[in-house]
């Protein structure tokens, strides 16, 4: 174990290389660039800035050069700060990269939690009982619900929520995490009650267009577990079907499950970037997606670095995982 450990984390170090190579020369090919582009507003706006200051203060952030060295150069800059745990300063933000990701964090983390339990306590269920019918009007049903869910778009999906719920009954505001006429100093129930009253329509939408991935991976665990020697044997054995069912299958099922959960870490702390953008939801994911549309280098290769090393650790926890809930299981050495 300790040296299958060992030999994944070497080989994630050489795949997080790579990734940060990649994401930074993708990020400086892109046509915007948030230095160059405030500089000329400024310029526009009163004109006491001059070309030749324009290229001092791209220079100043290592954007003058966008020939191959030059990105390279800027990219050797970053990873260095990057060995030494710095993430950089955000050019938008004017503070460090690693503060934004800790403070934005929190909100997305809290959403992903919550959206992730929703689903489990649903799709689980929902899973063993279509594969207990199978073909049957629950399993129809069920399944072109899911599917139906899981074609929707995000963005559609949460733009249509807004105007049905929001704009037409007016039920919820349209975006942010507290109401706009939320008295000053309230006190923290009322603050919790209207900030999760905020949430019901992106959590709504989340588990529509993940619940079905689970279910349908759930469904299709059941089955084979139901066609197993030891189940058959169970029933010839006279067990009730629900203790068979929730006793033998439901256990077994749950192995590659807990497998699935562990590599939602990524999505647990990354945030859901276009959910929160459709609602305002002041979130890493926003931020993040923000920070790529304005050209922000820093924050943005942290937050992919972030996401990156969060991926690899949720697919090795899965392995390990696998491992410790199936002693069948070896893992290579």
């Amino acid at each position: 174990m300790f040296k299958y450990v060992i030999k994944r984390l070497l080989i994630a170090v050489l795949i997080l290389f790579g990734i940060s190579v990649l994401i930074y020369f993708l990020i400086r090919l892109m046509p915007v660039n948030y230095i160059e582009d405030k500089v000329r507003t400024q310029m526009s706006n009163n004109g006491g800035i001059s070309e030749e200051d324009l290229q001092r203060m791209l220079a100043l952030y290592g954007l003058d050069d966008n020939s191959f060295l030059g990105i390279l150069k800027g990219y050797w800059n970053w990873f260095t700060g990057f060995l030494k745990g710095d993430l950089g300063t955000s050019f938008q933000y004017n503070i460090k990269v690693e503060t934004i990701i800790k403070e934005k964090m929190g909100i997305s983390f809290g959403i992903s939690f919550v959206s992730l339990i929703i689903e489990m306590l649903i799709a689980i269920p929902l899973g063993i009982k279509c594969a207990c019918n199978q073909y049957g009007k629950i399993d129809y049903t069920v399944t072109v619900l899911c599917m139906v869910g899981m074609a929707f778009p995000s963005f559609f999906l949460g733009n249509m929520f807004i105007k049905w719920f929001a704009v037409d009954l007016g039920w919820f505001e349209t975006g942010g995490l507290v109401s706009i006429d939320l008295p000053h100093g309230s006190n923290i129930f009322v603050r919790f009650g209207d900030m999760a009253w905020h949430l019901v329509l992106p959590l709504f939408v989340m588990v529509i267009l993940d619940i079905g991935s689970l279910m349908r991976y759930t469904r299709t665990n059941t089955l084979e577990v139901l066609n197993a020697d030891y189940i058959r044997t169970a029933r010839a054995k006279g067990l009730s079907e629900g203790k068979v069912v929730y006793k033998h299958v439901f256990r077994n099922t749950l192995i590659p499950l807990i497998t699935v959960l562990a590599s939602t870490l990524p999505m647990l702390f990354g945030g859901a970037m276009i959910t929160e953008t459709v609602f305002d939801i002041p979130g890493i994911g926003q931020t993040a997606y923000n920070a790529l549309k304005i050209g922000d280098i820093p924050l943005a290769m942290g937050y992919n670095m972030f996401m990156a090393v969060l991926t690899v650790l949720g697919t090795l926890l899965a392995d390990l995982m696998y491992a410790v809930v199936d002693p069948r299981v070896k893992l290579a050495k």
